[in-house]
């Protein structure tokens, strides 16, 4: 394999790459660079040669036009084992190139934020680095091509131990660099066509981990996604290693948690709530949302949407807990948890999904994410009787919850917890049925949710019986003037917010 020679590299994310360099330069190659790359180098005390010196050609148009010449294109892409190539650069007088080191501006970064203009998206989207990257990788067995800065350390070990890198480890880096630049390209396609009937699915995320097996021990299974997105790229600092199911689950209670603006709770089993609270401090939030059904609870998922504190690790670390998702923990908090060694500990940062996929046989259905909020304003009240401020506030309350629980869903409810959850039902009446028969806490004086209508009256009449006072649900049925009805005759209260939350 050729010796390392001579190195490009033009980089957005600088992590590392001041080491990688004189690690480099230790080995005897030249550097050549780009703007801010080249000018990090120098301060960093490390000699490097500016592209506009190798092609003779200034930066121009704002940068926009670097490294797209002949003489760069050129060294990277002559094949070595091909005389008429070396005796074309020899004509021309131009050096090959023997590594790249690329990456590419964050398209993705700006394509994130929902106020982005469309010229934002397009002025972060690179032109020369994916012609750099596919160009090296093209002529992989010749040019390694470094797209990475978790790589640097691996490449600088095997340039210590034997001088030059393997054809394996070209190859390698080679398939990476293709699928970035595919991804980088699905990125921009994606976020261009957001809105739109596009015409294509494309999916193209890394994998993340193989995991032991999905949601029983005869199916394989992995996780794939990006470090830092959401769940899926959350870090773990403590546990077992996460199984297909503790991640359905953990997803689930990060979501639902995320819907409260103050300190929340959300235990799940089965990717369900079986308590909910939103409290004042976090953990009266956890406290609360065990009271609603202790016994389901033990061996679930905790979400919450705090730091977690010492107080609320205490209180969690007195039963069985399969894992937490949380946006941080104190230390004190992290002392006590990781006490207990199978306990999964995972650090979620905010991500926002656009778009919720699921695969059917043959194929894949896609959806925008469900983010309907209840506007009081726009919710009508049908019923003779209006709610209370205070069954508002629960109403509320249970709105959010609704949402985040299996179809047919009933949620009983009290101001900032859950009584009573009925979740999953081929009836309406029976999830009704279900949710009062889950309950641990009184009933008397709770409201009740649904996520979407009543088709007959017979649900609102059980729910009445058991002691729920005011209701909240679409509306949308045929039969919605025999529940109003029935609210009207029963004394109680019906608001209709005209939204479905339907979860399958």
């Amino acid at each position: 394999m050729p010796q390392i020679r001579r190195v490009l590299l033009s980089v957005t994310d600088k992590t590392g790459l001041a080491d990688f360099a004189r690690g480099l330069t230790a080995f005897g190659a030249e550097l050549i660079s780009t703007g801010g790359t080249a000018r990090l180098l120098r301060e960093s005390g490390i000699a490097v040669t500016d592209v506009s010196e190798v092609t003779h050609f200034p930066e121009m148009l704002d940068g926009r036009v670097k490294t797209l010449h002949p003489v760069i294109a050129a060294g990277m892409l002559a094949v070595r084992g091909k005389p008429e190539h070396m005796q074309a650069l020899a004509e021309h007088g131009i050096a090959p190139i023997d590594m790249v080191v690329v990456n590419l501006y964050r398209f993705a970064d700006v394509a994130a934020k929902a106020d982005a203009t469309l010229e934002e998206l397009i002025e972060n989207i690179d032109i020369g680095g994916p012609t750099m990257i596919r160009a090296a990788a093209k002529n992989y067995q010749d040019v390694a091509v470094v797209v990475s800065p978790q790589d640097y350390a691996a490449i600088l070990e095997e340039l210590r131990d034997g001088g030059t890198l393997s054809l394996e480890t070209h190859w390698s880096l080679a398939k990476k660099a293709f699928r970035t630049t595919a991804e980088y390209d699905a990125a921009i396609s994606a976020r261009l066509e957001a809105g739109t009937a596009a015409g294509e699915l494309n999916i193209r995320v890394p994998k993340l981990m193989d995991l032991r097996y999905g949601e029983n021990p005869h199916q394989s299974a992995a996780l794939y996604g990006r470090h830092g997105e959401g769940v899926a790229g959350a870090e773990q600092l403590h546990g077992k290693e996460l199984s297909y199911n503790n991640l359905v689950d953990l997803d689930a209670a990060w979501q639902l948690v995320c819907e409260f603006e103050w300190p929340a709770a959300a235990i799940i089993k089965h990717t369900n709530p079986c308590g909910c609270a939103e409290r004042g401090e976090l953990a009266q939030a956890y406290r609360k949302a065990l009271e609603s059904d202790p016994v389901s609870a033990y061996g679930g998922v905790i979400g919450l949407n705090r730091a977690v504190d010492e107080e609320t690790a205490r209180e969690i670390a007195k039963t069985f807990v399969e894992a937490i998702a949380a946006p941080e923990y104190s230390p004190e908090a992290l002392a006590i948890l990781t006490a207990k060694k199978n306990l999964r500990l995972i650090r979620v940062a905010p991500h926002t999904d656009r778009l919720v996929v699921k695969s059917i046989t043959g194929g894949f259905l896609a959806q925008a994410a469900d983010t309907a909020k209840l506007d009081r304003a726009a919710a009508a009240v049908k019923s003779q009787r209006a709610p209370t401020d205070e069954e508002w506030e629960m109403l509320e309350f249970a709105w959010k919850v609704v949402k985040h629980v299996k179809s047919n869903a009933i949620v009983y409810a009290r101001r900032g917890l859950t009584v009573g959850i009925g979740a999953g039902q081929m009836s309406r009446v029976d999830s009704v049925k279900l949710g009062a028969m889950k309950a641990v806490l009184p009933l008397a004086g709770t409201v009740v949710a649904s996520d979407a209508f009543f088709p007959f009256a017979d649900g609102v009449e059980e729910a009445v019986k058991f002691g729920a006072t005011a209701f909240i649900q679409p509306g949308g049925s045929v039969r919605d003037e025999d529940v109003i009805a029935a609210a009207d005759r029963l004394g109680v209260a019906m608001v209709f917010t005209g939204v479905r939350h339907f979860r399958h």
